[in-house]
């Protein structure tokens, strides 16, 4: 395998989206909680405020950091040391985050690459020993609730149900139909770290590899539509750091501005486009652009990869049960919220 595992360094996230710097209590009838996502190529906190009678969720703490701990899990079914050890220095600084602010309860998701991982105790064992709760490995049907319940949290009431949420990984995506909850939910093993590996060795990949990683996901996306019928939806959300960084590239920016993001509603034409561009930059073109993210230099090829036929599938399919799906929306809120929401 082409050395993809060499060609990147693992970065912290830049400055984390810190809302209150003083770890005041929470108001009346809220819960202070730490959500920590888990998946294949990052590792995510979220410390909220969130009080379920007003419905409202107040971010005091939002960080990411690229861990890639799924590296080589679909080749090797093992999470690599060097990639276990990356993920529990993080999650020990998120220990240090959730004391300074307070939080009284914490939830621990792990996703796609602890799912397929057969040494995946040892990873239970150091998040234990790092943050005092057991990491949940979630099966690919919770995931899409819980990034559900996030994603629909702030979309509802300003575009019309049904919504199909895609959750954009890198090892799975979930697709999720439904209006006020789900109606149906399937996971897709396919994920921008997972096609990387898989296939998208090249830089940038060659027509062949290409074509390999779409016949991968169209195959995945026929299984995944005779669970989730994606012909009945009104809105199209995308999720996760692939999706948000197609969306960055959409809209020009000159650097990623998650205010922007949050909520874009793009055509599906220009998101197609974005994706396009993407896959067939080099990596060191992509490095160059501003919004991008040091840890997905080498796998947004990919992500962008299923991005496109994801909308163009949807699209597709939507036209045929005779409706039109002409825009997409991105929302940063997604698993993390969910998660968040489901603590209190």
């Amino acid at each position: 395998m082409a050395g993809w595992a060499h060609d990147i360094r693992f970065h912290p996230a830049p400055a984390a989206q810190r809302v209150a710097s003083v770890p005041t209590p929470p108001a009346p009838g809220a819960s202070r909680v730490a959500a920590i996502d888990c998946g294949t190529n990052s590792i995510r906190l979220l410390v909220a405020d969130v009080d379920p009678v007003a419905g409202t969720l107040t971010d005091l703490d939002r960080r990411m950091e690229v861990v890639r701990l799924g590296q080589g899990v679909d080749r090797t079914g093992r999470l690599a040391p060097e990639a276990l050890e990356r993920t529990l220095d993080a999650a020990r600084r998120y220990a240090a985050v959730v004391a300074e602010l307070g939080a009284t309860r914490t939830r621990f998701v792990a996703t796609s690459a602890t799912r397929d991982a057969e040494n995946r105790d040892e990873f239970v064992q150091g998040v234990l020993d790092a943050l005092g709760v057991e990491p949940e490995v979630v099966s690919g049907e919770e995931e899409a609730a819980l990034s559900f319940r996030g994603a629909t949290s702030t979309v509802a009431g300003l575009r019309p149900g049904p919504y199909v949420v895609v959750d954009l990984g890198g090892g799975s995506t979930e697709l999720v139909l439904g209006t006020s909850t789900p109606d149906a939910a399937y996971s897709m093993d396919v994920g921008c770290v997972r096609l990387t590996e898989r296939h998208l060795r090249s830089d940038p990949p060659t027509p062949a590899e290409e074509a390999a990683a779409r016949a991968d996901v169209r195959a995945a996306l026929d299984e995944a539509a005779r669970v989730v019928p994606l012909g009945r939806a009104a809105t199209l959300v995308g999720l996760a750091g692939s999706v948000t960084t197609v969306t960055a590239h959409a809209l020009r920016l000159a650097a990623y501005d998650r205010d922007r993001i949050d909520g874009a509603v793009l055509s599906v034409e220009q998101v197609l486009a974005a994706c396009d561009d993407l896959l067939h930059r080099s990596r060191a073109d992509r490095a160059a652009l501003g919004f991008m993210h040091p840890g997905r230099v080498d796998v947004i090829g990919a992500g962008a990869l299923v991005w496109s036929e994801v909308v163009a599938r949807v699209r597709d399919d939507v036209a045929a049960a005779g409706g039109e799906l002409t825009d997409v929306v991105t929302s940063e809120h997604d698993i993390l919220d969910g998660i968040a929401w489901s603590i209190a």
